[in-house]
């Protein structure tokens, strides 16, 4: 079997820590023995299902500790991982399924419903018994003992995650084993993480960041401790009962905990194990910073800056936070990073231009979207004008991130913008286009609508929905429709009613969002 893929590294943590505890949750705990031998069962049924090899098998629920098994199991076949996040509504599940082919889908009670309510014609396995024609991992534990054995390519696809693209519709990327590990590896090299590490596992498993926290602790035979995030006091005794020493947050994390400002937080010294903060997935604001020093002083913040096409493009060093708060940092351990302009040339230090990602950690590219792959993959020829290209040997492959970004004196870089007009909110990136189709297709009654951001610092940016009509109608009548079909998170803060829109001079058939922008934010 390759050593690239996550069965390697399981397999090798259970033959020299099988005693040691994998996994935390509720105050429960499993060792890597015990988690070796659910996954195999689970892995062991699934194969017996037959499907077709690269067969898609969703996931779908919410986090505990047969969410990991599941994501283990499906690694350990020769069939593709599909993380769906328990925030997405039935229809936007349903296009998921559709597009990428979803075969067999594992999920909870509580998701089951929905599942039911999309028809989904494929395989239903469930983690509990539901009493009807859903076979269940208790039933799974109970007959399955026979042994497992794998063997995984490290070049085979493992996982396509989606995320909010610019037609408006969810778009995949595909990871492959290679990736994964690759992944782990360098996360686990400059953080210095330890076998001896807690990881928290607050993060979701929908998108590379928050699975990457299951394959360190893999990597390292460190323990990952899952918890929801619900309520902050919560969240902080998860801290201290599990005695967690590496924290993965997103931004919305930390406006999650300390955004009630007459909360009384637990002693800084309850948090001494804690060592490491990591911070991905949106703009850390230097209120930020200084909240988590004040609650966790003895942790070091490292903020990362990742690409859809790429797990990871640079990291800030924790001696730099306070200096130098608004930077992405400087390239990770294998990775190029260059800064181009219009006519393809390096870009002088302060200089806006669009960072070109070369080296480790590139996707293999996006589900059938050849649009997306055409606009983003390129030919290293892309950088003929900055680095020797000997040989003529131009079939390297980069990534054109469509991030505009500058590079000061010392090679620190800076995050501008984008070069669409995506809204990145709470750690998700959210495309308008679904919004506005979702109020054109279910609310009749507007004539026009427009979305876009304003900057908000606790969640980066704040979502917000203009639209016309023959007269105004009560918010919660718009927001109540919006609910039944888009994820929480992509859900305006902002209704705003105007008689007309105003329309781009040069296209009559498009509203003008940036004379909307200014006419919001005054």
């Amino acid at each position: 079997m390759s050593i690239n893929c996550i069965r390697s590294i399981l397999e090798g943590a259970v033959e020299t820590h099988s005693d040691k505890t994998a996994l935390i949750f509720n105050g429960k705990r499993i060792n890597y023995g015990e988690l070796f031998s659910r996954v195999n069962q689970v892995a062991c049924y699934l194969d017996e299902l037959g499907l077709p090899k690269n067969a898609r098998v969703g996931v779908y629920s919410n986090k505990g500790m047969e969410q990991v098994i599941a994501i283990l199991a499906i690694l350990s076949t020769d069939y593709v991982l599909v993380p769906l996040t328990r925030l997405l509504k039935p229809e936007q599940v349903e296009y998921i399924i559709n597009d990428c082919g979803i075969r067999c889908i594992i999920t909870d009670r509580i998701k089951l419903e929905s599942i039911e309510e999309i028809e989904f014609d494929g395989k239903v396995i469930s983690y509990e018994s539901v009493g009807r024609d859903v076979d269940s991992f208790e039933e799974i534990y109970k007959y399955y003992n026979k042994p497992y054995s794998c063997d995984i390519s490290g070049h085979n696809n493992a996982v396509i995650t989606y995320s909010f693209g610019l037609t408006g519709t969810p778009k995949g990327i595909v990871i492959s084993h290679r990736n994964l590990i690759d992944s782990a590896r360098v996360v686990s090299q400059y953080l210095k993480l330890e076998e001896t590490d807690v990881i928290s596992g607050i993060l979701l498993f929908n998108l590379d960041y928050g699975l990457n926290q299951i394959f360190c602790a893999l990597y390292k035979k460190a323990t990952l401790a899952l918890h929801r995030f619900i309520l902050p006091d919560d969240f902080f005794n998860h801290l201290i009962d599990d005695e967690v020493t590496i924290l993965p947050l997103m931004p919305v994390n930390i406006s999650q905990m300390f955004d009630d400002p007459g909360q009384r937080l637990p002693s800084p010294e309850l948090f001494d194990k804690l060592r490491i903060i990591t911070s991905s997935g949106g703009n850390v604001t230097e209120r930020m910073i200084n909240d988590c020093e004040r609650a966790f002083p003895r942790a070091r913040f490292f903020s990362m800056h990742g690409l859809t096409e790429a797990f990871r493009s640079t990291y800030l060093d924790p001696s730099q936070v306070k200096i130098r708060p608004d930077s992405i940092g400087k390239p990770i351990p294998d990775v190029e990073l260059y800064v181009i302009n219009e006519q393809g040339r390096e870009c002088a230090p302060r200089e806006v231009g669009e960072l070109i990602h070369r080296g480790g950690y590139i996707y293999r590219g996006f589900w059938n979207g050849p649009q997306e792959n055409a606009q983003r993959f390129k030919s290293i020829e892309i950088l003929k004008d900055v680095i020797d290209l000997e040989g003529q040997l131009t079939d390297e492959i980069v990534v054109a991130s469509g991030d505009y970004v500058y590079k000061d004196e010392e090679g620190y870089f800076y995050f501008v913008s984008r070069h669409d007009d995506m809204i990145k909110t709470r750690g998700f990136r959210v495309s308008p286009y679904e919004i506005e189709s979702v109020v054109r297709k279910n609310l009749p009654q507007i004539d026009q609508s427009a979305v876009f951001s304003i900057e908000n610092e606790l969640i980066e940016e704040e979502i917000v929905l203009v639209y016309s009509s023959a007269h105004e109608i009560p918010e919660e009548e718009i927001l109540f429709e919006l609910k039944q079909h888009l994820a929480s998170y992509m859900i305006p803060s902002k209704i705003v009613y105007r008689k007309s829109l105003p329309l781009v001079q040069s296209d009559k058939n498009r509203v003008n969002k940036e004379a909307l922008k200014r006419e919001i934010t005054g």
